[in-house]
């Protein structure tokens, strides 16, 4: 097992919010909020998506080398070992989803020794097939149709499963309308994807890159970085704007003045200035450094941890300010003010009173932060200031494929595959998002 720094964080992150929800279990003040996320179909539709990105994005995350004896220094994942053909399996150059040629011309040596100006056939992509002129149309529509049956019948062994275990007042939890929502929505994201797994062991569904590497397997690599830009940005960045916001709202006076001083300075600076200063530093410190970043993929991760980090430097300040406002609001309640003419200390005033009647806030924030992020990851590689050029990310995949979009025919599957996944992640977010909000917002009745 290789445990890398984001990994790390990534499973700190799930034991704290573990830990989170079992302390606040049989809370009123949550207990109402996610009952009403429960019966909401667009929130729990959005967040079964979610949690599949999330699945992808944990088998990730567990890195280990492959190599018995040690001696290799190559790093992969469970999800890499389990996508072997698709990384092994690669090819010249570029090819078109569910090709069975190269998308270019070139001079290619015939059987009989003769050279002859054409399109190769793949070493991967539909090398099964004797015709592919004949045979291609066919194969797909009858190996999409195999593997989607697959998939649909495994989900619906699990329902028959489940449902044959559950007793007679928890069944109607699975068949309530929310639960039919959720289960249709399962049914489809299992049985698509299945179809699709099932079919890049014959083909490349979403063609290849320039150096012949499957898209298809660029795309769901991706999924990882945006999970952790998106999920560790917010682990650094939460934890400064609690402190500094409630601390700043409830003390006020120079304590006030010293926080507003720092964040309006922080938010004067272009925070494009400051991630490429951190990139660079990091950059001259690896080099400095080589003996203890010998593999490439320690190399990326030091790099998206310190992305990471400075992107929760620069974005801790909205949350800040929002919580501010409301600790200012809420120190001049009766119930504050009662407490601290009965002599209750501060740091319990504060943990008991301001933080439960902001956490709302909090959670809204959040959530409405998570797809930002994950957008301007994407920006960020565009522009060669975000990720590692050997990390996979949306971002890397679109900067890639800017250059082919001008040529002749166009390469456009990599630009489409990256923005597929994207949107669907970016919707499920900002949709949970909206729920969540609607929730937890004491404003729009979610406590009445």
């Amino acid at each position: 097992m290789i445990i890398l720094w984001t990994d790390a964080l990534i499973f700190l992150l799930i034991a704290v919010i573990l830990i989170l929800g079992f302390y606040l279990r049989g809370k009123e003040y949550i207990k109402r909020p996610l009952q009403q996320i429960a019966r909401s179909k667009v929130g729990m539709v959005s967040l079964t998506v979610l949690i599949f990105f999330v699945l992808i994005g944990l088998l990730d995350s567990i890195h280990f080398k492959p190599s018995e004896d040690g001696r290799s220094n190559e790093i992969i994942s469970v999800l890499d070992y389990w996508a072997t053909p698709l990384r092994e399996h690669g090819e010249k150059t570029y090819s078109a989803p569910f090709a069975s040629y190269l998308y270019s011309k070139e001079m290619m040596m015939l059987a009989d020794g003769t050279e002859q100006w054409g399109y190769p056939r793949l070493q991967f992509g539909g090398a099964h097939l004797a015709d592919p002129e004949a045979e291609q149309v066919p194969d797909i529509l009858k190996k999409a149709l195999y593997g989607w049956i697959q998939g649909a019948s495994l989900v619906v062994f699990f329902m028959i499963l489940l449902g044959s275990l559950l007793r007679e007042p928890h069944k109607r939890l699975i068949v309530s309308p929310t639960a039919k929502a959720v289960w249709a929505v399962v049914f489809l994201i299992v049985s698509i994807n299945y179809m699709l797994v099932y079919l890049s062991t014959y083909y490349h569904v979403f063609g290849t890159d320039k150096v012949g590497e499957d898209v298809f397997y660029q795309a769901i690599k991706s999924i990882r970085t945006g999970l952790v830009i998106g999920t560790l940005t917010t682990l650094v960045m939460l934890p400064m704007a609690l402190l500094f916001g409630i601390l700043a709202g409830f003390f006020r006076g120079w304590v006030d003045d010293v926080i507003q001083y720092v964040y309006t300075t922080l938010n004067s600076i272009p925070s494009v200035l400051l991630i490429a200063a951190s990139i660079l530093m990091v950059q001259v410190y690896m080099a400095a450094h080589e003996e203890a970043f010998t593999s490439v993929i320690v190399r990326a991760d030091m790099r998206l941890l310190f992305l990471c980090l400075i992107l929760g430097v620069t974005s801790w300040t909205g949350l800040c300010r929002l919580l501010r406002a409301e600790t200012l609001k809420l120190r001049e309640m009766e119930y504050v003010q009662a407490a601290q003419a009965l002599g209750v200390r501060r740091r319990v005033i504060l943990l008991r009173h301001i933080l439960p009647n902001v956490m709302h806030i909090v959670l809204i924030s959040v959530v409405l932060d998570f797809s930002s992020l994950v957008l301007a990851e994407a920006v960020l590689s565009y522009i060669n200031i975000g990720v590692d050029p050997t990390t996979y990310s949306w971002g890397n995949m679109i900067n890639g494929a800017r250059l082919e979009m001008a040529r002749e025919p166009v390469v456009w599957w990599s630009l489409a595959a990256s923005f597929v996944f994207m949107f669907a992640l970016v919707l499920a977010a900002n949709l949970f998002a909206d729920t969540v909000r609607d929730a937890f917002d004491p404003r729009r009745g979610a406590y009445e």
